[in-house]
């Protein structure tokens, strides 16, 4: 008994000290990514009408190049899912340079795309092959889950929601507790390399708050439930949308020029590039007091869901942010909230029905706003997590049934 707790302490120590080493090596790889990906961005906003026009094109190569040098990468997270589960053992090396050097493609040529599921992506992959060279046992779940964590932590340099988040999203409404530890290591190693090789961290501390009351309450309610059918509708027509133009365009090819070219003309015509690439203008717009439209958050719901349809890559998690911010900014307009206190509430809790999770999206406005609204993150994050519907932007993800469980 004695001896089985004892090699149960030192495999836990094992992965951890494995999970540091992962952090510090994801970090590198994650600010390299990050930098570039906001120096395209910038070259992007700065000549809108030289790159967009071209986005079709752009969209053509990336198909092409994953086609001839790892067409299974395109899979992309359902990589990551499905080793995590069990049903693939394999997740190619290759994917590491393709969807990096993809997803800048994506946005310099102005694709309204994300930057977690590269991220993600990356510290999967890379924990994954570092497990199988280490032959170690039940790499699959604790490693990849600290390489998700530290590739999540790397890009945003919240730890605490990247820990919990790769640990909560692989099956919503349970958490891999074994994981614990060695995803908190890589989550905060990953998280101190990017911050020291430069790459900066978006935070926005909200000073003004609530009063708790009935009237406090029931808007807090309402909030909770919108942006809980926002993300969960998201998640709900990108998967239908995905589905959709690949039955009606087989062929990648045909679908990514014709797309392509359909998602340039609404880019330019639809605010002149606003909607373009990661959403962060439109957070900045937010939190800065900043124009905002009352149909910022849909241009950008649709946008993003019509640019991953198409097959070009990047994530989600970012456009969300964007999504919930500006919708909090116009909810606040009618319900006589702080503006940007409710862009905040949902720049959390719209990702979190989007993808599902709960624990992550309170860490995320803890982390990045300060924790003086703590209890208004909880309250609202949890009514959305109620109110997606149960559905998620991670299409593999599984659904934990408290009542197989007592059964």
């Amino acid at each position: 008994m004695v001896r089985k707790v004892i090699e149960n302490y030192r495999e836990i120590l094992y992965h951890t000290l494995i999970s540091a080493i992962i952090g510090i090596i994801v970090g590198v790889i994650v600010t390299i990514f990050g930098m570039v990906l906001l120096k395209v961005s910038e070259i992007r906003d700065n000549n809108i009408f030289f790159f967009i026009p071209f986005l079709p094109l752009a969209g053509v190569i990336i198909v092409l190049l994953y086609k001839k040098f790892s067409s299974t990468s395109l899979k992309g997270m359902s990589l990551i899912f499905d080793t995590c589960h069990g049903n693939n053992e394999r997740i190619p090396k290759m994917l590491i340079p393709l969807v990096m050097f993809t997803t800048w493609l994506t946005h310099l040529f102005g694709g309204s795309a994300g930057r977690e599921g590269v991220a993600v992506l990356l510290g999967g992959t890379i924990s994954h092959n570092i497990g199988r060279k280490l032959k170690l046992s039940d790499n699959s779940r604790v490693l990849m889950i600290a390489g998700m964590a530290a590739g999540f932590a790397g890009l945003f340099q919240t730890p605490l929601a990247a820990t919990f988040f790769a640990m909560e999203v692989m099956v919503a409404g349970s958490l891999v507790y074994a994981a614990l530890l060695p995803a908190l290591v890589g989550s905060f190693v990953a998280s101190f390399t990017s911050h020291t090789l430069g790459l900066e961290k978006f935070s926005f501390v909200i000073k003004e708050g609530l009063d708790i009351n009935s009237a406090t309450v029931i808007k807090l309610v309402i909030i909770g439930i919108l942006f809980g059918l926002v993300g969960g509708g998201f998640a709900h027509i990108l998967d239908y949308s995905k589905r959709f133009f690949a039955k009606i365009m087989i062929n990648p090819l045909t679908k990514i020029f014709i797309m392509g070219c359909g998602v340039a003309l609404l880019l330019l015509v639809f605010g002149m590039g606003r909607y373009a690439g990661l959403g962060t203008n439109l957070i900045g717009f937010s939190f800065n007091n900043g124009n905002i439209n009352f149909y910022d958050w849909f241009l950008k719901f649709t946008l993003t869901i019509l640019t991953l349809s198409a097959g070009y890559q990047g994530g989600e998690v970012t456009p969300l942010f964007a999504i919930g911010s500006t919708l909090g900014v116009v909810v606040a307009s009618l319900l006589g909230l702080p503006p940007m206190l409710t862009a905040a509430l949902g720049y959390a809790a719209v990702f979190g029905s989007a993808t599902n999770t709960l624990i992550a999206p309170i860490l995320i406005g803890v982390e990045v706003f300060g924790s003086n609204n703590t209890l208004l993150f909880v309250i609202v994050c949890s009514i959305a997590y109620v109110f997606n519907g149960n559905r998620s932007i991670y299409k593999e993800q599984k659904a934990y049934s408290y009542l197989n469980s007592i059964k």
